[in-house]
């Protein structure tokens, strides 16, 4: 007879983390993040400060973005193969950090060195960027695995990035569209000044907080099998690995589709388009992004709590279904909006029904977190089949579909705007809404998310770690570190399929009961 999560989970003893632990170490993604929320500016100091063209910086953000993903499954490997005296995740997670932070004192100072030294220092200092970005980054799907493996403790860490993260997204742009571009008189060299030095200020500081969190967990003994049992892995195994996981071809095709929609989101273009030209107040994206914290916590409290309770792939799910409603609902309301339509003062039907809608939309990027622990569930089922520990190079596989993905946010917002005319610069605050332009402005925000959320949902027909398939991966990896020797666990990974779990009598392989 079958048993269920509940008698597999008894059988199983888990890594569990303290939580101040998951804590500190879900700033990473808050210390990596704070740089993502400064890049998107990064296309008006480039037309604004250097001078270079829309369309062309649209185009290249795009290529560098998928140049990032080439190199990610390389980051990849290299923290698989990191060793030494203070840990497999430490020494990248401080060194990407202060990579990132240089790259960004040499883009914000590009105008200095002259005008010939215009286009090969932008783009080295994005080339930098992309990669100190991207060794951060993947410590934090990475090193999940270490921290802990209960499937009733890894949405924590997903309840705790999401407040970050909401209060990260939405502080900053109250911060960027209160205070800095009225104290600077817009995005201008010395905004840009102020921007690059909060960011890397703050993003050290949660880095340091991080490398605490990680800290104890940074051992060999608390991910794999184990330093003796876990099977040696040679670069010919990692396409291995890509060939054969369906869970990880199928998921991270998925989020790449949530990460597209998430940049397009976060485009600051986009967000000057809605706020600055539709509704004819730019001011309004502070005060909504205010507003939006609270909702947004809610929703992430919410997807985590269906993980916790019916498993990760049940919240990804639900949250893509609630998404689409709430997308085409807010697709339906903005065509009927205008200059004045929305007034957070003197509140109206209107207002009322924008800002819920514009809360719900939350559901639809919410994904977006989960995918940072499930990828940890994917490195756990690899080495249930397996005996490899991977955990590197399958974080990077997620940044590599993501950056492809959302390598693509800025240049359909390029093509889309210079099909109606804005192809020499962006629309600013100050441009009058024309039909072309809320047409632009509805098919950025609705109508494209759409299509990518529907696809994404149709994707996850196919991916199978639900409940109670990642509590017989536990229950499999609990015997296989029991197992006596090296030889025993191969047999077992090899022989011993997970639905076959109840009925293999696993002491013919050398464990003991």
């Amino acid at each position: 007879m079958d048993k269920t999560v509940e008698q597999r989970t008894a059988d199983v003893t888990y890594n569990r983390a303290k939580l101040w632990q998951i804590i500190l170490f879900a700033m990473n993604n808050t210390s990596t993040n704070i740089y993502l929320v400064a890049f998107s500016f990064v296309t008006y100091f480039s037309t604004g400060v250097l001078g270079l063209a829309v369309l062309f910086v649209s185009q290249l953000m795009g290529y560098i973005r998928i140049f990032d993903g080439f190199i990610d499954p390389a980051i990849g490997v290299l923290i698989d193969k990191t060793d030494t005296r203070f840990g497999k995740y430490r020494p990248i997670l401080v060194l990407g950090n202060i990579i990132t932070a240089l790259s960004f004192v040499l883009l914000f100072n590009i105008h200095h060195f002259g005008s010939a030294m215009t286009m090969p220092l932008f783009i080295l200092a994005l080339i930098v960027h992309k990669i100190g970005y991207s060794m951060q980054q993947t410590v934090t799907k990475a090193g999940q695995t270490a921290l802990t493996n209960d499937p009733k403790q890894r949405p924590m860490f997903n309840v705790v990035d999401g407040i970050m993260s909401a209060i990260l997204f939405s502080g900053s742009q109250i911060v960027i569209s209160s205070f800095l571009v009225p104290k600077h008189g817009g995005f201008t060299e010395s905004f840009f000044t102020e921007l690059m030095i909060g960011v890397i200020v703050i993003s050290a500081i949660l880095a340091v907080l991080s490398v605490v969190g990680i800290w104890q967990k940074d051992n060999k003994k608390f991910f794999g099998l184990g330093e003796e049992k876990t099977q040696k892995t040679s670069l010919k195994d990692y396409w291995k690995v890509i060939k054969g996981n369906r869970p990880l071809q199928v998921l991270s095709i998925s989020a790449a589709f949530v990460k597209f929609i998430a940049q397009l989101f976060l485009d600051s273009v986009v967000i000057v388009m809605l706020f600055g030209v539709l509704f004819g107040n730019y001011a309004l994206s502070g005060a909504i992004s205010g507003m939006m914290i609270i909702p947004n916590i809610l929703i992430i409290v919410a997807a985590a709590s269906i993980a916790r309770k019916k498993g990760l792939r049940r919240a990804y799910v639900v949250s893509l279904q609630i998404g689409i409603v709430a997308m085409l609902l807010l697709g339906v309301l903005l065509h009927f909006g205008d200059s004045g339509s929305l007034d957070l003062v003197n509140w109206n039907l209107y207002s009322l029904a924008f800002v819920v809608l514009y809360a719900l939309r939350y559901f639809a990027t919410a994904p977006s977190s989960l995918v940072l622990t499930m990828g940890a569930d994917i490195s756990d089922y690899e080495t249930s089949v397996s005996g490899r520990y991977v955990s590197g190079m399958i974080g990077t596989i997620f940044s590599l579909t993501d950056s492809i993905a959302s390598s693509f946010a800025p240049m359909v917002v390029g093509f889309v705007l210079a099909g109606i005319g804005f192809a020499k610069e962006y629309p600013t605050a100050e441009t009058p809404l024309t039909p072309a332009l809320k047409g632009a402005i509805i098919a950025l925000l609705v109508l494209i998310p759409t299509v990518m959320l529907v696809i994404s949902l149709v994707l996850m027909k196919f991916y199978q770690l639900d409940q109670v398939a990642m509590a017989q991966v536990q229950e499999k990896i609990h015997v296989m570190k029991a197992a006596k020797d090296e030889e025993r666990v191969k047999a077992i990974a090899k022989n011993v399929p997970l639905s076959d779990m109840d009925y293999v009598d696993v002491t013919q392989y050398g464990v003991e009961e």
